[in-house]
């Protein structure tokens, strides 16, 4: 499944849950290009490119549908990852719920980045060596998605808050 219509279909066609486990210390995505070199630079970060997003959490939170994510980060935090903390403020106060979990405490999780939808539709995501998002793939072995929901159980029980790990 290609980045674009398709992909961006399912974060709109789920009912009740939507997780992602993260697992790269850095994303690669034309959108968010000027926004990091602002944060980085300690400028204001234009936050327009985000608007999308931050709308489509706000919908699906009105409408009782859930958004999820656990980042796993290496410490100390990369840019991006610190640029990431920063970008979850938004999207928390919009209605999804990202938590941090150390690498360290990370064991036993898989080391790729997936979708889980209402715990039954399982999309692997694939990047290329430069970071950049080629591909999701969706997988329909139900033993399969049945491990991928005791990870993201296992991920959320040892993650920690994105408002307590911003401020540790």
């Amino acid at each position: 499944m290609e980045p674009g219509p398709e992909f961006g279909k399912l974060f709109r066609a789920f009912e009740h849950t939507a997780f992602r486990l993260e697992t790269r210390d850095e994303y690669k995505s034309a959108n968010e290009t000027q926004a990091l070199r602002q944060f980085v630079a300690g400028e204001p970060v234009d936050m327009g490119w985000f608007q999308n997003w931050l709308s489509m959490i706000r919908e699906a939170t009105a409408a009782g549908r859930r958004f999820s994510r656990v980042r796993v980060v290496s410490t100390p935090l990369t840019d991006y990852s610190r640029f990431g903390v920063f970008c979850s403020g938004h999207t928390n106060a919009a209605g999804e719920d990202i938590r941090y979990l150390s690498r360290e405490d990370a064991a036993g999780l898989p080391d790729y980045d997936y979708w889980l939808f209402d715990s039954s539709k399982l999309v692997r995501m694939h990047f290329d060596d430069d970071e950049n998002f080629l591909s999701g793939e969706l997988i329909e072995d139900p033993a399969v998605i049945v491990e991928h929901n005791y990870w993201r159980d296992a991920a959320w029980h040892r993650a920690v808050r994105r408002d307590d790990f911003a401020t540790e």
